[in-house]
């Protein structure tokens, strides 16, 4: 039987668990974040989008990751903290995880394997890697850093 997301949990940033089934049937953009990091103002697209469109069962679920620059040097309270100050940020944001190498989450040992990157290679390539999930917890699509999360709305939208 293959994955779903519904078959994983995290850590929420408050320290609660999270099974992803609580997410069935709701479309998902799945993002690896950093406070420091040149992408970082794409929390606030990241949030006009959840804004934009969670009544109609979308929610953005933010996993803040140290592997790249040390780009997140903070703690749960720092991040959470910064994310609210400066962003405003209300997508639920999970505690901080390796993306790559061996204490790789397995949520995202699953996505990239779901959704390998340019040329096939699996490895998160920097901060704000983005995958889309859709109802029935499949990955739809893997996008770049750079890709903005405005650049998301179509994509988004096929999937509600």
């Amino acid at each position: 039987m293959s994955q779903t997301l519904y078959d994983f949990s995290a850590q929420r940033l408050n320290g609660d668990p999270q099974n992803f089934d609580a997410y069935r049937g709701q479309v998902l953009l799945i993002v690896n974040t950093a406070s420091e990091c040149g992408f970082t103002p794409q929390y606030s697209g990241l949030e006009e989008l959840y804004r934009m469109y969670k009544d109609r069962g979308f929610v953005v679920l933010g996993f803040p990751c140290n592997q790249f620059g040390g780009q997140e040097p903070g703690d749960a309270e720092a991040i959470g903290q910064f994310c609210q100050t400066r962003f405003d940020v209300t997508f639920p944001l999970f505690a901080k995880i390796d993306v790559n190498g061996d204490n790789a989450h397995p949520l995202y040992t699953w996505l990239k394997h779901e959704a390998a990157g340019i040329l096939g290679t699996e490895a998160i390539k920097w901060n704000f890697t983005k995958f889309l999930i859709d109802r029935e917890g499949k990955v739809v699509h893997r996008y770049a850093p750079a890709t903005r999360p405005d650049e998301l709305v179509e994509a988004v939208e096929a999937q509600l």
